[in-house]
């Protein structure tokens, strides 16, 4: 029998509808699986720790970690080493500071396909493979993994709710030490809609367009300093504020039912196109994970988000009254 609590199953996540990775169906797993009586049936990135241990031994399935280290924190946090002190079994290290482009002095820019595909492959990440990305603490950085393998061209993407903290609190063993895996075949092709740049932009400001900002209020409102030199305060023109934090709690994405009341009450459309953006284009990707949750369709990320648009002698830039 199905129980339902909320609109999440008893097993605390929520896939309404869940792509079998294997067999290309639709598969209902009683223990995992429930409707979300809010919104209509619509595949769920969010998958919970019974799933991943009842597949962590397939070969079709690869688990990445892909955390960050935290902003303002000192001394920074070597995400590394504790990957290397404690994972789940089998995960490889997904590090975005490395696998981002190089050549551009802003911060987490997507890569040109040929890298990304060269440096998948010799992860051992297939793009045919169904890939669990996953965090050490919180909701922060695995996103922006997630979503750079879904604009790459993965099918099969999902994010651990709760990530290593939820692994371990269902009783689940890690592994020390670092995973190598045997090369694999990735071919990057990059959905371009999905990413949008600064000239993207202005014309989304001209056209009254959609563009959620991840930032904390202060930052967004001009009232608390960039943290980048040379980079303005404020926001872009017409832009909605929803910090990422707001999605989730307690290491968790809330319920879709309260992801669709937070982005309902800053009166986002859910049928309309929309951008995310934050400050280096990590969080932008929280709310497009969100949004995905929930079923939208046409949402992009600016990339190089405010560490780009903030820095530009003709970017329009609004401050808090």
């Amino acid at each position: 029998m199905l129980l339902l609590r909320g609109n999440r199953c008893q097993d605390g996540v929520v896939p309404w509808r869940v792509a079998d990775p294997f067999r290309g169906l639709i598969r209902v797993s009683f223990a995992e699986v429930c409707f979300d009586a809010v919104s209509s049936m619509s595949v769920n990135p969010l998958v919970t720790a019974s799933w991943l241990a009842s597949r962590i031994d397939d070969p079709g399935v690869v688990i990445l970690d892909g955390t960050l280290p935290p902003v303002g924190v000192v001394p920074p946090v070597d995400t590394h080493a504790r990957y290397l002190a404690e994972h789940i079994p089998g995960a490889v290290f997904f590090d975005i500071e490395e696998l981002s482009e190089q050549s551009t002095p802003l911060p987490h820019m997507m890569p040109t396909p040929e890298a990304f595909s060269r440096d998948m492959s010799a992860l051992g990440v297939g793009d045919s493979m169904t890939i669990v990305v996953y965090e050490q603490e919180g909701v922060f950085s695995a996103p922006r993994v997630w979503w750079m393998l879904r604009t790459f061209g993965a099918k099969n993407v999902y994010l651990l709710d709760g990530g290593l903290r939820a692994w371990k609190a269902a009783g689940l063993p890690t592994q020390a030490g670092g995973v190598a895996r045997a090369p694999a075949s990735f071919h990057a092709r990059l959905n371009a809609e999905a990413v949008k740049n600064f000239a993207d932009v202005q014309k989304m400001i001209a056209d009254r367009n959609q563009i959620l900002d991840a930032r904390s209020a202060s930052r967004f409102n001009g009232t608390e300093q960039e943290p980048r030199p040379g980079t303005k305060a404020g926001h872009m023109p017409g832009s909605i504020n929803i910090h990422y934090s707001s999605l989730a709690k307690d290491g968790r994405f809330k319920s879709a039912e309260e992801l669709r009341q937070l982005f309902g009450d800053k009166h986002v459309n859910l049928e309309q196109p929309m951008t995310t953006t934050c400050g280096s284009g990590i969080t932008a990707a929280v709310l497009a994970l969100g949004l995905e949750i929930l079923g939208a369709k046409r949402v992009s990320l600016y990339d190089g988000s405010w560490a780009e648009y903030g820095s530009r002698p003709d970017a329009v830039i609004e401050k808090a009254d």
